[in-house]
């Protein structure tokens, strides 16, 4: 039987189980929507806002589109809510989409409800919309490429393939990333559907997908490809392809262990079981995991594949599992796990003893202390005093949280940037993560004038590598002459 062949469906229109999918997706963004705004901004989130207000068809460490949206949605009233509920749309999203997988994989009902728990269930989910950032939107482009293509392989039209290209095209001006995932797609067609690319579709699709790429790429070249040099800083720090590799195990624990077994029965599905006609989602999956691992990448980077083997899993789930209640109870469990882990939902001191498992939820919280000590510091200031901060997140929180008016700069990523003042940083107000032997590289007279401290008695980035404000004064040059020394990636 060719893989052709072996497809589940020819053309006929999968149907999607509407109610119990609909429902679960609802679940979940209420569950979300109840603790969304409980502790307060990610740093990450005030990045996005404050690059997006730098309007670019590029950036240091991601495409425009989630900064345009996070702009967007930070114009309108209640706070860090709007943006929260951006990354709510997103997880909800990829739940319906999982279903729908699910769907164009064979599945019936039951497999769609269990895929679209799993996926609403997922650690690696969960925990990736508890802000809103590039990486719940890359998640949602995942997922809508795997249903996508799925369909496109089902109908074999022009317009089907196309879709996949407009898909491919917006990824690649969210998250560079998606360079992978395409990628895995052609891996998958040329190994088990050379017959899809003798039509026009496919390549139709990947030309459009390109062309939409070309703004970021032509702003990347023209500014000597900081992307290029910005993931050779994470591979760095990750410890290149040895690194990613002795992460690599954690992979199974962001699909949420009690999911791990549905995910081995999803790849033995598409690999050698009755969904083998689906062997290039598998393509994808492996590609992902091989090429990420090799280019140094963070565990996280191929999470977005999993969807796919929870749909493949959830169709063989419904055709052998006899057991009505042995899968709901599995997805129950993964998901009070996912929600523990990802969400802030305990008091904060009882949150914090869970950073080592994932530091993301206490980076949302403390934010308006830290702008009180830093306005307080400033107060005493001579009036307009610059602000320089070690990195994005401390300027975006003295920005948007603290609505301070002197200017505010840092030398990370995309701040590095924007020009800096004009004239001689006379005094200047240092805050962050330095140390006094590095500010008198730019500054004769550092004096500390007290460490950062967060409320509760909580870790954070700050409190972990002893951040403190200082305040610096005779320069050794002018803003122009030190800012080069002064710009970092990480």
């Amino acid at each position: 039987m060719s893989a052709t062949e072996n497809l589940t469906t020819t053309g006929r229109q999968p149907k999607l189980a509407g109610r119990p999918v609909l429902a679960i997706a609802a679940v979940a963004a209420v569950v979300h929507l109840v603790v969304a705004a409980r502790y307060g901004w990610h740093r990450d989130e005030f990045y996005y806002v404050i690059t997006g207000r730098h309007p670019a068809w590029g950036y240091v460490d991601q495409p425009p589109l989630t900064p345009l949206l996070a702009r967007w949605a930070a114009e309108l009233p209640g706070g860090v809510l709007p943006l929260r509920v951006l990354a709510i749309a997103c997880q909800a999203g990829c739940v319906v989409l999982g279903a729908k997988l699910a769907a164009e994989f064979g599945g019936s009902a039951r497999a769609q409800a269990i895929a679209a728990g799993a996926t609403a269930a997922s650690v690696a989910f969960v925990s990736a919309s508890v802000l809103f950032g590039t990486t719940v939107t890359d998640q949602l482009v995942w997922a809508a490429m795997f249903v996508a293509v799925a369909r496109a392989l089902r109908l074999r039209t022009t317009a089907a393939w196309l879709l996949t290209g407009v898909l491919g095209g917006i990824g690649l001006e969210n998250k560079d990333t998606v360079v992978v995932l395409l990628l895995g797609v052609a891996i998958g067609l040329l190994g088990w559907h050379r017959d899809a690319l003798r039509a026009p579709g496919p390549w139709l699709a990947g030309a459009v997908a390109v062309l939409l790429a070309v703004p970021n790429v032509v702003w990347d070249a023209r500014n000597g490809w900081p992307n290029l040099a910005m993931a050779q800083v994470l591979s760095d720090r990750t410890g290149g392809p040895l690194g990613s590799l002795a992460q690599l195990p954690l992979l199974p624990l962001l699909a949420g262990p009690p999911l791990i077994v549905l995910c081995v029965l999803g790849v033995r599905r598409l690999g050698w079981g009755p969904g083998r006609g689906h062997r290039w989602a598998l393509a994808i999956v492996v590609t992902a995991i091989v090429v990420f691992t090799l280019g140094g990448g963070k565990p996280y980077y191929p999470a977005p594949a999993l969807i796919a083997l929870f749909a493949a899993g959830a169709v063989h789930a419904e055709a052998t599992s006899r057991g009505r209640r042995r899968w709901p109870a599995v997805i129950v469990l993964s998901g009070l796990i996912a929600i523990v882990i990802g969400y802030p939902v305990l008091p904060a001191r009882d949150q914090n003893a869970l950073r080592a498992l994932n530091p993301t939820v206490m980076e949302t919280y403390g934010w308006p202390e830290f702008a009180g000590q830093v306005k307080a510091a400033e107060d005493r200031m001579p009036p307009g005093t610059p602000i320089f901060t070690s990195n994005y997140g401390e300027a975006g929180a003295l920005t948007i949280v603290g609505g301070l008016t002197e200017p505010i700069l840092s030398g990370q990523n995309a701040y590095s940037f924007w020009e800096p003042p004009a004239g001689q940083p006379d005094t200047v107000l240092c805050v962050g993560e330095f140390k006094i032997s590095y500010l008198r590289r730019f500054w004769s007279d550092v004096r500390e004038i007290g460490p950062i401290t967060m409320p509760d008695v909580i870790g954070n980035q700050e409190t972990d590598h002893h951040a403190a404000i200082y305040e610096c004064r005779e320069p050794h040059g002018t803003w122009q002459q030190l800012w080069p020394s002064l710009r970092h990636y990480d």
